[in-house]
């Protein structure tokens, strides 16, 4: 009779290390999920954040994100000189990076606070951008195999 009880031991070990077998790989290819949150000021700051989400998305991973304080000035239609001239060394923007990863299927958010701060509602937005449900934002944050990137 105790044999039952030990056989289904190891039929549940036998089924679950293949499980963990499998997280481990997972764990060590790196996470489903990139969210890049980007509040600098400074254009090569905020460019290196694009670089790097970027290299995340062509990884493999997806890439959300949350720009806030002066990083949400990147989503405006109208932004500003520092977000939209070229830096060295390829030439490239730090908004002009990230509309390529809008185009790879990345999202961008500003902060639910961004634009009632400004007093203006997303018709200010590039096209595709929106402002972030803080809810949302936080169950994102807090997934499995995402990783959270500050600029």
């Amino acid at each position: 009779m105790r044999i039952l009880p030990a056989l289904a031991v190891c039929v549940a070990a036998a089924v679950a290390l293949p499980a963990a077998a499998q997280q481990k790989q997972k764990m060590q290819q790196g996470p489903d999920t990139v969210v890049a949150l980007i509040t600098s000021e400074n254009a090569q700051t905020q460019l290196m954040g694009m670089v790097l989400t970027m290299q995340s998305v062509k990884a493999g991973a997806t890439a959300h994100m949350l720009l806030c304080g002066p990083g949400g000035d990147l989503a405006l239609k109208d932004a500003p000189e520092s977000a939209t001239a070229g830096q060295p060394p390829m030439g490239m923007s730090p908004q002009g990076l990230m509309k390529q990863i809008m185009e790879a299927g990345g999202t961008v958010e500003v902060c639910a606070i961004y634009l009632p701060g400004m007093g203006a509602d997303a018709s200010v937005l590039l096209d595709g951008v929106t402002a972030a449900a803080p809810d949302a934002m936080a169950a994102r944050l807090m997934a499995p195999m995402t990783r959270v990137l500050s600029f």
